[in-house]
């Protein structure tokens, strides 16, 4: 819904700039947050306003930051793809892609040297896996041993092309696990019960010094990689076909089929949806950030007084 709302709020031109929305990736956030413990560390990409909810990030910081005003998690500064909150185990959403794995691995390796029992959980798309850091990143974690799980969110598409077309084997991730030693891991990334099983072993592993895992969760994106892309270059059998995987509305089914009421599913959508009316309306009303704080956050001393 608060992912719903942002798409609603850029149709409005209330929120500057692009935006990549993570509809139809819903169950791996949810999988691995309620897996995951409240000071183990997430490494998110662009497209990552749902692993920083899931993290506890109130839904009025989330929606301030990406229309940039001053109750923003950021006060407006970071925007769409630059989430953080250190409070919450939020590590930063990058921009760059495959940039946050070595970091990863160096939160990892922080925990492994503090004695912590932290888990440093990097999420990345299926393009990254033919970046060079990827590889530079599960071999450290590998030969270190390193508490780390690397999630590659792979929905099929690296921005307008499609992985199968320019990578040398079927699965990107989970075919590459053996290079580093690693158990070969493909889930289906829209069941949450499998993700969340799943993300369980993995962080009960890291956390009893097992190391690392790479885990290939496949999903898919139900609008264009970006608020600019119509996603056009995907057949209309194949989106229509990953639309009725819809891991909210297939979830939804299994509670039923379980057991649960409709009412009780019901009052939790009500619920949700006037928490994100309330948080819409607290953005809205905040102002925008203050020019004063354009050179803070920047430099070491909170100026630019060292340069000048």
């Amino acid at each position: 819904m608060l992912e719903q709302r942002a798409y609603d709020l850029f149709m409005q031109n209330l929120i500057k700039g692009t935006s990549h929305l993570a509809l139809g990736q819903e169950a791996i956030a949810a999988g691995f947050g309620m897996a995951m413990r409240d000071d183990d560390y997430t490494f998110c990409t662009y497209r990552g306003h749902n692993h920083t909810l899931v993290r506890g990030v109130s839904m009025s910081g989330i929606l301030g930051e990406l229309m940039g005003r001053e109750c923003g998690l950021l006060r407006g500064k970071g925007g769409s793809m630059h989430l953080m909150s250190v409070e919450h185990g939020a590590m930063g959403s990058y921009a760059i892609v495959g940039a946050h794995l070595p970091i990863a691995a160096g939160a990892a390796w922080s925990a492994q040297y503090r004695q912590s029992g932290q888990v440093a959980v990097c999420f990345f798309g299926d393009g990254t896996t033919n970046i060079g850091a990827f590889h530079e990143a599960l071999n450290l974690a590998a030969i270190w041993s390193l508490p780390v799980v690397y999630v590659c969110e792979n929905n099929l598409y690296m921005e307008y092309t499609p992985i199968g077309d320019v990578t040398a084997v079927e699965n990107p991730g989970a075919d590459r696990a053996s290079a580093y030693g690693l158990e070969s891991i493909l889930i289906d990334g829209n069941d949450v019960d499998t993700v969340f099983a799943t993300a369980t072993a993995a962080l009960d592993k890291a956390r009893s010094g097992g190391g690392p895992s790479l885990i290939e969760v496949q999903t898919y994106r139900h609008g264009g990689h970006s608020r600019a892309d119509p996603g056009k270059y995907r057949p209309d059998e194949e989106v229509a076909a990953w639309l009725e995987r819809d891991p909210v509305k297939t979830y939804r089914q299994r509670l039923l089929d379980a057991g649960v009421d409709a009412a009780t599913l019901d009052a939790i959508d009500a619920e949700t949806g006037e928490r994100v009316d309330r948080a819409e309306e607290t953005a809205r009303n905040s102002p925008p950030p203050p020019l004063d704080i354009a050179e803070t956050d920047l430099w070491s001393d909170g100026s630019s007084t060292w340069h000048n």
